[in-house]
């Protein structure tokens, strides 16, 4: 469903016509080389189209416009080869409204010592050609990455590729559209928040349809499409021959290829439902959020739109990488001084990309909504390093909070625990880590990440021109509050 290299990051080289049409030939051949690179790096997992040297006001502009406008350009990667004038970059980055990265790079990497004569000096100038472009953007308070070191650098590399994904995520937000089916959980504060706002601010938007338009759609998937799914997922679970026989498998089967159906028809990127509002449906989606969640839709429950939204966005950014991304919500905690943990978990619906093993596809009686008992897949989740995030809406602004944690094995098993689930420790501490959350006003439901880091975070919260709140290893209490109160005062 998501596929990266469909997407492409422009490189664009600065220079001027000062030096001559020789010097002009030779950032022409290396930049077409450093961009050639990137693009067979599999690092780097979009597709890297090299751009012609652009040397004046007009060509600058034109090639701003000209990314605006290419549906498949997510963002623009800048280099100074020579010194290129920044006032001639005024108009064209003040027209640009694609993610920029600024590669403060050069194409040697060593000063060719017994060599070196002014004609090498006026070609390779990035060393000042990037401050001068650099203090443009600056004094004009754009947001933007900057990278720095030598193009075949694996930092480098890394850094340019954690961006291209973070610009993927991002581009695929712009005019995405997400579905409520119902309304929010009610008097629930969390989960709310001005979809308005959002799709003026964030590029997607969120509307409700009633949940007898997809109840409809369920009810009119035919039983041969259902059979086949029920014997998919036979061949893919650990499951039961009695739950193979069970007409409650053929229900959540019916579901699922009802809920893709309305998604596709409506072009809709993610969903959200709510326990309170199943008015015709046989039992609450289990098997089929998770499973839709792995083929990159976004969901959140309860209505959560926000936290859906999340999802999908996390979910393009790590595309192809080992791990997923999943649906999360703080369930309950180990408390234990030696040992304390965070029990994460849903009623149904964790993704199964972040299933340790193979899952089990059960069913079990589920004590709210008040409809048949759902068929759902039950997993642990695998060991390591890991994000939580949360989109939340503070009224003023939105606050992207991520919390780095450390996934853990859990210690004994779960016998009479029949869903999917997460054990983790918050950094720096579960207490100060916990404290954190609450004092920034994170959300209950996030997105659990095994595959993107804070970096990645902190790139998307830049891109969207939101607030990032960040607890990490290093955090202190002190610190983070101030950090806080700074925020409110900058967001004014």
């Amino acid at each position: 469903m998501i596929n990266l290299k469909n997407f492409e990051i422009w490189f664009v080289t600065g220079s001027q016509h000062l030096y001559g049409e020789e010097t002009l030939k030779q950032v022409a051949a290396h930049s077409q080389e450093i961009a050639a690179s990137l693009h067979k790096d599999a690092r780097i997992p979009v597709t890297v189209v090299y751009k012609p040297t652009v040397k004046t006001p007009d060509e600058i502009y034109a090639v701003c416009m000209e990314a605006n406008a290419a549906p498949n350009c997510i963002g623009v990667i800048t280099w100074m080869h020579t010194f290129s004038p920044a006032k001639m970059w005024i108009r064209g980055l003040k027209a640009l409204s694609k993610p920029i990265c600024h590669l403060h790079t050069q194409f040697n990497r060593d000063i060719p010592w017994s060599e070196i004569d002014m004609d090498f000096m006026n070609l390779n100038q990035s060393a000042h050609g990037d401050r001068e472009f650099g203090f443009m953007m600056s004094r004009m308070r754009m947001s933007r990455k900057v990278i720095t070191g030598h193009w075949q650098d694996p930092e480098v590399l890394d850094e340019l590729g954690a961006w291209a994904r973070v610009a993927a995520g991002w581009h695929d937000w712009q005019g995405a559209r997400f579905v409520r089916f119902g309304d929010n959980m009610r008097f629930v504060a969390v989960t709310d928040g001005d979809k308005v706002e959002a799709e003026s601010k964030l590029g997607f938007s969120c509307n409700t349809h009633g949940i007898g338009d997809l109840v409809s759609v369920i009810n009119g998937i035919s039983d041969g499409a259902v059979a086949s799914l029920v014997k998919e997922y036979g061949d893919a679970y650990t499951i039961s021959s009695a739950l193979l026989q069970d007409p409650a498998l053929k229900d959540a089967a019916r579901i699922e290829l009802g809920l893709k159906a309305f998604l596709e028809d409506g072009n809709f990127k993610g969903f959200s439902d709510t326990f309170e509002d199943l008015h015709g449906m046989i039992q609450l989606p289990g098997i089929a959020v998770q499973r839709l969640m792995k083929a990159g839709y976004g969901f959140a429950g309860e209505g959560d739109w926000k936290t859906a939204a999340l999802v999908r966005a996390m979910k393009v950014m790590g595309s192809g990488l080992p791990g997923g991304n999943s649906f999360m919500e703080d369930y309950t905690y180990h408390f234990d001084p030696s040992n304390p943990m965070v029990l994460g978990s849903h009623m149904l619906e964790i993704c199964e990309s972040i299933a340790s093993g193979k899952p089990s596809c059960e069913k079990h009686p589920l004590g709210i909504g008040g409809k048949a008992d759902p068929v759902r897949l039950v997993f642990n989740s695998a060991a390591g390093p890991a994000i939580n995030a949360s989109l939340v809406d503070m009224g003023n602004r939105f606050r992207l909070l991520v919390n780095e944690v450390e996934a853990v094995e859990p210690p004994q098993d779960l016998p009479k625990l029949p869903v999917a689930r997460v054990l983790w420790k918050p950094y720096p501490d579960m207490k100060k880590g916990c404290t954190a959350w609450i004092l920034a006003g994170g959300a209950h439901h996030t997105c659990y990440s095994q595959n993107l880091t804070s970096t990645h975070m902190q790139d998307f919260a830049e891109m969207a021109g939101i607030e990032l709140a960040l607890i990490g290893k290093n955090t202190d209490l002190r610190e983070f509050k101030n950090e806080l109160r700074w925020n409110d005062v900058s967001y004014k």
